[in-house]
């Protein structure tokens, strides 16, 4: 599996714990503008799962809860960020 299908599969299983969180998932949507369809839709695209990533990464609660819910580890979900589109770290040197 490379890199980037690994990245793929931490944020869609980010994507699942937070269409399985009640209280959460209405947050991303109002935050995102995505609706149902575009959760479904958006499970394919690799730019969409980076936000996924991204707003799970916004609370340190919200990390530990997805990681801990999906046995990974807490740095899990910002080296798959770092994989996947837009997520590159900026180096201004």
């Amino acid at each position: 599996m490379t890199e980037r299908n690994s990245a793929e599969t931490v944020a869609l299983q980010a994507l699942a714990w937070l269409a399985g969180n009640e209280d959460l998932l209405p947050v991303f949507q109002g935050a995102s503008g995505a609706g149902a369809d575009d959760l479904r839709t958006g499970a394919s695209d690799p730019a969409f799962l980076g936000s996924v990533l991204d707003f799970v990464m916004m609370d340190d609660v919200w990390v530990v809860a997805f990681c801990d819910a999906s046995g990974l580890s807490y740095d899990a979900p910002m080296r798959a960020r770092a994989a996947l589109p837009g997520g590159e770290q900026v180096n201004w040197t």
